[in-house]
């Protein structure tokens, strides 16, 4: 698929939105999910809208822990099914986008003699749910050979550990991979422009009413069938439907802080099981960095940019210092961010501790129509979008979307069956996710000045033109990952990015957005210094 099979000109988007058309679906929200629906529905022939608030994959979508997993931790809450049902899914989402998935290497070092026994037990299991599509065999490690997978990990560890197999991946790529595509497809897709309103007749959601951001114009969209796939927003977009007031989604926040990769890991991660609070703690080689993180913090509200507080920066470097040679300190911190996950309620279920709540999903079918799909977790995200299309099919009298129907493209960008294998993720970011579109890139005024982090004019360039960015945070948080990686970095680059941003045709690239950000993530790990002393 070449970026010309994709147009993402906005102009040319929204003159199709303006025109007076039904549409069979639209789609509120353009994360993992709504973007998985718009995609598998267009590809069935259905005139498929869809409309985002901010930009595609900017919210849950673009935090996570950069894993696709089954999740190990699901085993021993007894969620087998969960887990079997993600192993299968990793090698779908490997199959779909091999530049932007790939296998990774875990090790579980072990405190105690006989936690090698546990956890090869444990990870015993997870191989054979994987069953054939398991990744690698799980096997003991020496001391030796421990040390040599995570040289920066103390000498203190004299009891080896496990090696096991899961996969990493760039999840803002791999959402704008599947935006394209579902573009190329024929379905029309909206970043910046906020759903205001559904529309009702006689009792049932007929479409909605947006605003895109840009110009301030609204646009009337009729749709026999809407989804609400906004996540964390989820009950907000509800509104006076069907059960309102019931809450169908628990906030629950992941903090992660980005580190130097020299001295510490190499090209295997880390999965420590058991925090001094019984959670999960990884460490993962990512884009030429160390992503630490771990999950389910209660969090009261939706947040557009939510961070971790300064005490959880405490927290997450106290832990990891348990097992590093050279201690971590704030000032080690290039970057941090929090993602919010939408835990999904059973009906009447009371508001638990986040961590007893599963990441299994939920659909819901209001007396209004209203389709709305909550919970889950990246991994599973196209069982997620069939789940959600069942109740389409049903609305619209067509057939489900099984077989062939219900499987992913091969998505835009990525490398042909029998092409050389891309570079590996957790290397520097130097044109790494671009697959097939690397040389168009080249191609582009500026290919030859490099910013900073990998990314060039050209980069940038091909981000407005080929990938729906609009704004500077768009480019240096997702197309580009520097915000993520370095917040210094990113706020240098942030008047260059502009200044092509505007040559580039967009009104109001927003700087003031993307420097507030990584102010914000500045000053934060100055204060968590002072938790720490």
């Amino acid at each position: 698929m070449t970026p010309a099979e994709a147009s993402t000109d906005r102009r040319t988007l929204l003159a199709q939105i303006a025109r007076p058309q039904p549409w069979d679906l639209a789609v509120v929200g353009g994360g993992a999910t709504g973007l998985g629906v718009a995609l598998l529905a267009a590809r069935r022939g259905l005139r498929v809208v869809l409309v985002e608030a901010d930009d595609f994959a900017s919210g849950t979508s673009s935090r996570s822990t950069k894993l696709v997993h089954g999740g190990v931790r699901y085993l021993a809450q007894g969620r087998v099914a969960l887990v079997r049902q993600a192993l299968h899914e990793r090698k779908r989402l490997m199959q779909a986008a091999p530049h932007l998935v790939q296998p990774l290497p875990f090790v579980v070092p072990a405190h105690r003699a006989w936690d090698n026994g546990l956890h090869r037990l444990g990870l015993g299991v997870y191989d054979w749910l994987a069953g054939a599509d398991s990744l690698g065999r799980t096997e003991w490690l020496s001391n030796q050979a421990l040390h040599q997978a995570v040289p920066g990990f103390s000498d203190d560890l004299h009891n080896g550990g496990i090696r096991y197999w899961d996969a990493q991946f760039d999840d803002a790529r791999f959402a704008l991979a599947l935006a394209r595509s579902a573009v190329a497809h024929g379905a029309v897709l909206l970043n910046h422009c906020p759903a205001v309103r559904l529309l009702r007749d006689a009792g049932r959601v007929r479409g909605l009413v947006c605003r895109d951001a840009e110009l301030g114009v609204t646009h009337t969209l009729r749709a026999r069938c809407v989804v609400n796939a906004t996540g964390v927003w989820s009950d907000a977009v509800r509104g006076d439907g069907d059960g309102r007031g019931a809450a169908t989604v628990l906030l629950s926040r992941g903090a992660h802080l980005v580190v130097p990769q020299a001295g510490l890991l190499n090209d295997h991660a880390v999965l420590l099981p058991q925090t001094a609070d019984g959670r999960v703690l990884f460490a993962v080689p990512w884009l030429g960095h160390v992503l630490l993180g771990t999950t389910d913090t209660p969090h009261p509200a939706p947040a557009r940019d939510p961070l971790p507080s300064a005490a959880e920066v405490a927290f997450i470097l106290t832990e990891i210092n348990r097992y590093t040679r050279r201690p971590l300190q704030p000032t080690d911190v290039r970057s941090l961010w929090a993602g919010l996950r939408p835990l999904a309620l059973a009906a009447g279920a009371p508001h638990g501790a986040s961590p007893t709540l599963s990441r299994e999903h939920r659909v819901h079918v209001a007396a209004d129509g209203l389709i709305s799909v909550v919970g889950g977790k990246w991994t599973t995200f196209r069982v997620m979008a069939v789940d959600a299309l069942a109740g389409v099919a049903l609305q619209l009298g067509c057939p489900p979307w099984v077989g062939q129907d219900a499987e992913l493209p091969r998505l835009a960008g990525a490398p042909e069956v029998g092409d050389a294998l891309p570079a590996p993720l957790h290397r520097p970011p130097d044109g790494l996710g671009l697959g097939r579109d690397a040389a168009a890139v080249q191609q582009l005024p500026g290919a030859d000045r490099v910013l900073g982090l990998g990314l060039s004019e050209a980069r940038v360039r091909f981000a407005v033109r080929h990938e729906f960015a609009r704004t500077v945070a768009d480019v240096l948080a997702r197309r580009a990952r520097v915000l993520m990686l370095d917040a210094a970095c990113a706020e240098r680059l942030v008047p260059r990015v502009a200044a092509i941003l505007r040559e580039e045709g967009v009104p109001d690239p927003q700087p003031a957005h993307a420097l507030l950000l990584s102010r914000q993530q500045l000053a934060l790990t100055r204060a968590s210094q002072s938790v720490l002393t």
